[in-house]
């Protein structure tokens, strides 16, 4: 067994990989190690779904090694890191306390174990695959490679029955859904985060609801015409339920090693 002394950032990212490989990431992503060294010991062990100013200092306080984050920072390449800066400033303050970040981001989301997957399982999909396949390549666990996934609800269901469903199974009080509501969903299309941008991709796969963590006006505009009944619980909450998941599956793997989710996390917003 690997003892607390031999972990190193290096082994934890081979597990991460294996959790949620990386080139399941869609191309415009920055997955990896984003800052830090790969020989690094590893102790103290924090998911998150954001860098942000209360994730950064729970960690540091925390004394955490490596901080395991969902949303890459940085996101664009950066042609200084100064702390008159917002994300040169939490790069800044991470490296001088010599904590090393990794971002999984949307391999995790596509993972054959990852997000989509798992709000999919929780609402009893059926039939499920992803809602755009990519190049018809399995993933190491043997699931089809993808962005999103679709289903068959157990049976077709109105949208307020849906959205009981959904509240089951993730935390929110932000769930809008499309003032047109009078037809039935039989065919679920999950995409977490920013998903609006797929709904010609549900479309295509002949789904005939969405839920996806939020989308522009005129994607919802677009999800009417289409005859998609859109379902947005905020981009928060279709996400940060799946870190809690992940340090937990890391703290399986690694039983010497203290991981955590980030208990200072929030939601930036929040109904008026």
């Amino acid at each position: 067994m690997t003892t607390i002394s031999e972990i190193t950032v290096q082994q934890l990212m081979q597990t991460l990989q294996q959790i949620a490989p990386l080139e399941g990431a869609e191309s415009w992503d920055n997955v990896g190690l984003l800052l830090g060294d790969e020989s690094q010991p590893v102790r103290r062990l924090m998911t998150c779904l954001t860098v942000s100013e209360a994730t950064v200092r729970e960690s540091i306080e925390q004394q955490a090694q490596l901080i395991v984050t969902h949303h890459p920072i940085p996101f664009r390449p950066l042609s200084k890191i100064v702390a008159s800066d917002t994300t040169g400033k939490w790069i800044w303050l991470l490296a001088r306390a010599g904590i090393s970040v990794y971002s999984p981001h949307t391999a995790w989301d596509n993972a054959a174990n990852g997000i989509n997957q798992q709000i999919a399982n929780g609402l009893g999909l059926s039939e499920i695959r992803p809602v755009l396949v990519k190049e018809n390549r399995s993933d190491r666990e043997g699931g089809l490679t993808g962005s999103g996934r679709c289903g068959v609800l157990p049976a077709p269901t109105d949208l307020m029955s849906l959205v009981a469903l959904i509240r089951n199974i993730v935390e929110t009080t932000q769930i809008q859904v499309p003032i047109r509501s009078d037809r039935k969903i039989t065919k679920l299309a999950v995409v977490c985060g920013s998903g609006g941008s797929m709904l010609r991709e549900a479309a295509i796969a002949k789904c005939d609801g969405l839920l996806t963590g939020e989308a522009t006006y005129h994607q919802s505009l677009e999800a009417d015409h289409l005859g998609i009944q859109m379902i947005q619980i905020g981009h928060h909450a279709s996400e940060r339920f799946s870190m809690d998941e992940l340090a937990k599956q890391l703290q399986s793997k690694y039983p010497d090693l203290h991981c955590w989710s980030s208990q200072r996390e929030f939601d930036p917003v929040k109904l008026a």
